[in-house]
């Protein structure tokens, strides 16, 4: 079995590509839905600002960075699982199983988020998006995921 130390370090590349991915769709969902490419990020800081800050709409370092801060980490937090759980499937280099794995992963995450955490530590940024945005947000995430462990194993 696959020790953590070998999980966090193959984590880093899914965990920042999925970060990257899901805030890039967060700021053009939240441009078309709510008119502030920042409102989505903005709305995760709602962890430390409570439910005010889902309603910000302009760039801030309080919520802005905050909230892109906090999003980023509970991306590297589900890479993490991600790489642990699934090292041996992601180990085949298989890019289909790689992808839907990495989607099974993407779901446990929007089922987590929005079924099993208390409203004060869910992302937010539902405040200000359809259900239609929140599923192309956790679509590009699973590809981050599934991009990054493709790309750690390219050449292993």
């Amino acid at each position: 079995m696959d020790t953590w130390s070998k999980a966090l370090k193959h984590s880093v590349l899914p965990g920042a590509l999925a970060s990257l991915a899901s805030t890039l769709v967060l700021a053009a969902c939240g441009k078309r839905e709510a008119g502030s490419m920042f409102a989505g990020v903005n709305a995760v800081s709602h962890w430390l600002w409570g439910d005010k800050a889902t309603r910000v709409d302009k760039p801030t370092l309080k919520h802005t960075l905050v909230g892109y801060l906090i999003h980023h980490g509970a991306s590297m937090f589900w890479a993490a699982l991600f790489e642990k759980s699934c090292c041996k499937t992601l180990d085949k280099k298989e890019a289909a199983t790689t992808a839907t794995v990495a989607a099974a992963a993407s779901a446990v995450a929007c089922f987590t988020d929005y079924q099993l955490t208390p409203h004060r530590l869910r992302p937010g940024f539902e405040e200000r998006l359809s259900h239609t945005s929140l599923l192309m947000v956790y679509l590009a995430f699973g590809a981050g995921l599934a991009a990054g462990a493709y790309l750690n194993r390219r050449d292993s």
